[in-house]
């Protein structure tokens, strides 16, 4: 098959995938990419969703021209619930009452996210320390002896949309399909056994919800901005959902489903 040359495409990863699976998919669903050289630029956890790129043929010799671009992303909190991933497809090794939580708060808090933020590196990201991914060293219980590295990212902008509350059971039903969508070995027994702990399918509580859009600049982990707000308000806090809008120019509207 005649190699297309080089070019970037726009992909939309779904909830679930992880980036590697998203191009195998693209292989699959596009014959011409089949013998193709294929990588992408900027990854997205298996539970956010949105704009990948993904760089082909010669155009992966320019791999860090595009892993600087800027980012865009609207992500939902949810309070009450830390994990070990800062997201839902992690151990809760943490609960709060979020109860008190309120718009003015949020607000106030949102502030501690513009310009210049120092960010730890989530000890479940792929960042590496002494030759070694740290989501390596958290898998085997040796994150606590490490000294996670930080960055230093500019946030744009932050801006809260809105606050909603999400009942418990229609919390665990979520939790659940999302968890499912994943393929793997990402501890999904062992976590999903956690939340039922905390969680019941006839429970009657509910639990507060933010939903906030940021542009910022690569390297920006959105997850680590729930778990950081939650810290700086004094309630446990994850992201519930990511959805990548934007990644320099390329919007989610045009991407590749």
């Amino acid at each position: 098959m005649k190699a297309i040359g080089g070019g970037v495409l726009s992909l939309y990863k779904r909830l679930g995938e992880t980036p590697r699976e998203r191009l195998e998919r693209l292989r699959l669903e596009k014959p011409q990419y089949q013998y193709e050289v294929l990588s992408y630029a900027g990854r997205l956890d298996p539970m956010a969703e949105g704009v990948l790129l993904c760089l082909v043929g010669a155009e992966n010799s320019r791999h860090e021209k595009w892993l600087e671009l800027s980012k865009e992303y609207v992500l939902d909190i949810l309070f009450g619930f830390a994990t070990d991933t800062y997201d839902i497809l992690g151990k809760v090794i943490q609960t709060g009452d979020s109860s008190l939580i309120g718009r003015r708060s949020l607000e106030q808090g949102l502030n501690e996210f513009r310009g210049l933020v120092s960010q730890e590196y989530p000890p479940f990201s792929s960042k590496t320390l002494d030759g070694r991914a740290l989501f390596e060293w958290a898998r085997e219980g040796s994150i606590g002896s490490l000294t996670i590295p930080r960055r230093t990212v500019t946030i744009y902008d932050i801006e809260f949309s809105g606050m909603y509350k999400i009942p418990e059971p229609q919390l665990l039903f979520y939790i659940e399909s999302s968890i499912a969508r994943v393929q793997g070995d990402f501890r999904q027994e062992e976590i999903l056994e956690l939340w039922h702990r905390n969680l019941r399918p006839a429970g009657t509580r509910e639990f507060p919800c933010a939903t906030i859009k940021i542009s910022c600049s690569s390297g920006t982990y959105a997850r680590s901005i729930a778990h950081g707000l939650g810290q700086h308000l004094g309630i446990p806090a994850l992201a519930l959902h990511i959805l990548r809008t934007k990644v320099g120019e390329y919007s989610v509207a045009k991407s590749l489903r």
